[in-house]
Formats: structure tokens, C-alpha cells, sequence
């Protein structure tokens, strides 16, 4: 695989939305997860600190490949550069046009007694 690739992998993980950038991402030998490997970050000279970028570095800090279930995939895309990886809030009274499958459901029923 080309080492000069760069994918831009949007999952959710904890009803957020995290968009990351990685070297790898193939088909993992665990059934129905994606490795990604190689996790791209904002380099240190950078003037500007964005905070969910800051946590994402902390929170993948000691990782060296994570696995992402597949339902849990919205997009990869190969990409120029890398960009900001964010974490979003999973907003469902946004009008958008895209939405993943399957979604991890809230425990909360919204049952009043």
C-alpha cells in the first residue's frame, strides 16, 4: 500500500461522530471490523490548538491500530492532505441526507410514569 495515501474515516463511537485520518485502513482479520492504522494528527508547529483534536490525540495516544466495527463506518475517503480530525455531536434534528444503517440506540426510552 502507498505510504503517500492518506483516508479521512468518519465513525460513530459514544453517539459522537469522529472523523480521523489515517495511512491504512483494510478489512480486519476480526469479522466485521475495519483496521486503522497509522493515525494522522496536526503537526506541533501548528499556531492554532483545536481542543477535539487535542482529545482525539490523547485518546489514541498509545494506539498503534484500532478497529472500527463496519455498521459503525458513515464514510473513508482518500484525501490530498490530511485535514482536522473533530469529533461532532450526532445530531439527529439536523436535516442531512446522509445517516449511517445502523446506529447505536439510546437506552433512554423518554417513558414518563
Amino acid at each position: 500500500m502507498n505510504s503517500s495515501r492518506i483516508y479521512r474515516i468518519s465513525f460513530v463511537n459514544h453517539n459522537k461522530i469522529y472523523e480521523v485520518f489515517a495511512r491504512q485502513v483494510y478489512e480486519a482479520d476480526l469479522y466485521g471490523f475495519v483496521a486503522v492504522e497509522e493515525l494522522v494528527f496536526g503537526s506541533q508547529s501548528d499556531l492554532v490548538i483545536d481542543p477535539s483534536e487535542e482529545r482525539l490525540k490523547s485518546e489514541f495516544a498509545a494506539v498503534s491500530r484500532t478497529f472500527v466495527p463496519m455498521h459503525a463506518i458513515i464514510r473513508i475517503d482518500e484525501v490530498e492532505t490530511p485535514g482536522v480530525s473533530k469529533i461532532h455531536a450526532l445530531d439527529g434534528n439536523r436535516n442531512n441526507n446522509v445517516s449511517p444503517f445502523l446506529r447505536p440506540v439510546s437506552r433512554d426510552t423518554g417513558q414518563q410514569d
